[in-house]
């Protein structure tokens, strides 16, 4: 009897449920046995698992969040957790991995494969920078909760004739920031993979004002910084297991300065967490229960150290090692497109 462990690790997303039922539903099928490992590869760890069955993931495809729990834990951190990791995977009969996450979780398992344990990765996040993959899942959510933030910020930005800045999650990319800043109708979009110029954002904000429209929509990155600025606003020098920093800050930069520059109302939105939150759209359902389906076919096929991904509208297997070499930015042409539509 071959028995999966599955975990879910990094920042909880729309669609991570999704997943796990999948995994399940499809495994039950195969007649595989599944293990979920609570609070990533902490529970792996520590130890701490609980056996899955069709009765226990009924009702859990609409649910936000993760029944499982999460963490950054970075077991790599120190060689004893890599131990224990590798002595409970011996001690539930653990057959195969699949572990459920963004960069860094996908990260430890490309490590844990080379060291010869059986991992398939599922790309999460809702930033959409897993490279190898078309979409992650979350993106969608993501995107449409932001979408209708600026929908609703038009309405009292125009009421009141103030520029309305809105902080939005992309720590290295900022793919949540254009395609909502896009879909909002946005009069700025400023993202990571471009430092913006304060003059020129300003130049095109007065246009706009210049032309009789007496108010702005600015959707700005968490990881956005004006040229000349090395490293992004931080809330903290306070690093995580993985070395990151918790961004935050530059909408409240930006909207003090457009004040005092433009001599209007500016006031910030930081949407924050609620971005992660809640049920998943139609299409990240869909999405993370194809890559659930797949990774579990890997499994039956022992074709391990490789990542479910999307390529146009197949589900196909890349190695853990090329979805991990790099992060996938904005495709320029894309964020161009913004543009057309800056000052008018």
């Amino acid at each position: 009897m071959t028995t999966i462990g599955v975990l879910t690790g990094g920042g909880d997303c729309p669609g991570l449920n999704a997943v796990i039922r999948a995994v399940v539903r499809t495994g039950v099928k195969h007649g595989f046995d599944v293990i979920g490992i609570r609070d990533g590869w902490h529970g792996l760890i520590v130890g701490d698992v609980e056996p899955l069955t069709e009765y226990s993931v009924s009702g859990i495809l609409p649910r936000g969040g993760t029944i499982l729990g999460t963490s950054r834990t970075n077991p790599f951190k120190n060689e004893a957790d890599i131990q224990r990791l590798r002595d409970n995977i011996r001690k539930f009969g653990i057959d195969a991995l699949i572990a459920i996450g963004g960069e860094d979780t996908l990260g430890v398992a490309n490590k844990l494969s080379a060291m010869g344990i059986p991992v398939i990765g599922v790309p999460k996040t809702i930033d959409n920078d897993v490279a190898a993959t078309d979409f992650t899942f979350g993106f969608d959510t993501a995107v449409a909760i932001v979408t209708e933030a600026i929908d609703r910020l038009h309405t009292t930005a125009e009421s009141h004739r103030r520029v309305m800045v809105v902080e939005v999650m992309g720590r290295h990319a900022g793919w949540i920031a254009t395609m909502a800043g896009i879909a909002g109708g946005a009069d700025q979009i400023l993202i990571p993979e471009v430092p913006f110029n304060l003059d020129e954002v300003t130049r095109h904000l007065r246009a706009r004002y210049e032309k009789g429209k007496k108010f702005s929509i600015v959707v700005v990155a968490e990881g956005a910084r004006p040229e000349g600025m090395k490293e992004a606003i931080t809330q903290s020098a306070m690093t995580d297991e993985f070395g990151h920093v918790t961004l935050g800050g530059v909408g409240t930069f930006l909207s003090e300065e457009l004040e005092k520059r433009l001599g209007m109302e500016a006031r910030v939105t930081v949407l924050g967490h609620v971005q992660r939150g809640g049920t998943p759209t139609a299409h990240d359902r869909v999405l993370a229960t194809r890559f659930g389906v797949a990774a579990v076919g890997l499994v039956e096929e022992k074709d391990f150290g490789k990542m479910v991904a999307l390529r146009g509208t197949d589900i196909v297997a890349v190695p853990l090692e090329e979805a991990v070499a790099d992060l996938k930015t904005v495709d320029m042409d894309l964020y161009n497109i913004a543009s057309i539509f800056y000052g008018g």
